[in-house]
């Protein structure tokens, strides 16, 4: 089973906000769930992003693939290192 780290929509219609979920890659993307990290809201000024760290290094370490968008806001929180 290949376990992604990614984001699931969550919010009124036109006003989105997501939420980390660890997942199986072939579930729905608002499909079920293993766990829920935190959550991202675009649209507040600073944008708004919690999320615990220690469960999301906690999958990350069990193998959990971050989704190319997760990756760049835990690169933003610092849970990952920054690769330049």
């Amino acid at each position: 089973m290949a376990v992604r780290i990614r984001l699931t929509r969550v919010g009124a219609t036109k006003k989105p906000t997501y939420r980390f979920v660890v997942s199986d890659s072939r579930s729905a993307r608002d499909g079920r769930s293993l766990d829920i990290l935190g959550h991202y809201d675009p649209r507040q000024d600073p944008v708004e992003i919690e999320v615990d760290a220690e469960k999301a290094t906690k999958w990350l370490g069990n193998g959990a693939q971050p989704s190319e968008t997760v990756a760049r806001l835990f690169r933003r929180v610092g849970i990952l290192p920054d690769v330049r």
